[in-house]
């Protein structure tokens, strides 16, 4: 054990240089060597509901949407912020009920095959 209670799956930077692995190709390997000790949190791409089931689905405990974060931010300050998380969450849920998930926590990698 490390002394870490988490991570942060990213490649920042890592993504201009040629035959870099995406974040998300990498995320189910670095979750199941942690396993369930070290909460695994995704940075990379979580632009829509979808994105972040993908990620939760793949090992995720939780996503970090800092781009999504500053559009909403830049276009409409603090009311801009929520407007682009209820946006996430709403895509989130409309894929949920396409994928017959119910509870948030039922989310994995058979999902990916509905």
């Amino acid at each position: 054990m490390t002394g870490a209670s988490a991570i942060v799956v990213s490649n920042h930077g890592g993504r201009q240089l040629d035959g870099a692995p995406s974040s998300i190709s990498m995320l189910p390997k670095i979750a199941d060597t942690v396993g369930s000790e070290i909460e695994v949190m995704f940075d990379g791409g979580i632009r829509s509901g979808q994105d972040l089931m993908r990620a939760l689905a793949l090992g995720a405990r939780s996503c970090l949407i800092g781009r999504s974060y500053i559009y909403g931010l830049g276009a409409g300050g603090q009311a801009g912020v929520a407007k682009a998380i209820e946006l996430i969450r709403k895509e989130l849920d409309v894929t949920m009920a396409l994928t017959g998930v119910k509870n948030i926590k039922d989310i994995d990698r058979r999902v990916l095959a509905s």
